[in-house]
């Protein structure tokens, strides 16, 4: 996973899940030591690293929780959703070598045939006609999950800086066609993923969305250098 940090108050990084047959990097996060004003980042104070203790990865899953969901400040009980003004730098927070950093986005490189509930991508060739012969071999497909930044920070390149993180790390792990899922109508992100090169591939079937109970979704793909299709 990737982690985009900053001080005083924003960052993170992951760990690296290595099992097989898919390996995952949990979380990458972005952070930052200064936010200047609540809609901009002094970006000279970010960092993108893996997310190495569970203080990072607990500040990259309240990012998570307070970008994806709504709950009332009462329900589960949850600490960090009861904060005044759902304070980022209180509920994203870690301390790193004695400093308090921030963590302001965060995402997970998966290295894997497929995800859960999600369309499966195509490429490379060789690698789906490899396991329909029932060949094991290295996994040269990948997929971006859980994409966020925090609300606050949006419009300031930062979703791009990850994503451009990610096709890094998934490049030295092997990995030649790197795809994410986008719903039909998030027009921000799928702008945000073409900007990065990322193309239409294939889309979920209509039924699939109803019985899941969520938006339709797009599949993205990006061909990374070293692929043959590139």
């Amino acid at each position: 996973m990737a982690l985009l940090s900053s001080s005083p108050s924003l960052s993170i990084t992951s760990p690296n899940y290595r099992y097989y047959p898919s390996r995952r990097l949990c979380l990458y996060p972005i952070s930052a030591t200064r936010v200047v004003t609540p809609h901009h980042i002094d970006k000279s104070s970010l960092t993108i690293s893996e997310t190495s203790s569970e203080d990072q990865l607990w500040a990259a899953a309240c990012l998570r929780v307070r970008s994806f969901h709504e709950f009332k400040p009462s329900t589960f009980g949850i600490q960090l959703l009861s904060l005044p003004d759902d304070d980022l730098c209180a509920q994203c927070k870690f301390s790193e070598n004695g400093e308090d950093r921030v963590v302001v986005g965060t995402l997970d490189v998966n290295q894997s045939m497929s995800l859960p509930d999600e369309i499966t991508g195509m490429k490379p060739e060789w690698f789906s006609m490899l396991l329909q012969q029932g060949i094991e071999g290295q996994f040269a497909r990948g997929y971006l999950s859980n994409v966020c930044v925090a609300n606050e920070l949006h419009r300031n390149g930062l979703g791009y800086d990850l994503v451009a993180k990610s096709k890094a790390v998934a490049q030295k792990w092997g990995i030649t066609d790197l795809y994410v899922h986008v719903a039909v109508n998030n027009e921000p992100a799928k702008q945000l993923y073409m900007k990065s090169g990322f193309v239409y591939e294939n889309d979920e079937p209509a039924w699939q969305a109803r019985f899941l109970d969520r938006p339709r979704r797009l599949l993205l793909w990006l061909g990374l250098p070293g692929n043959q299709n590139w």
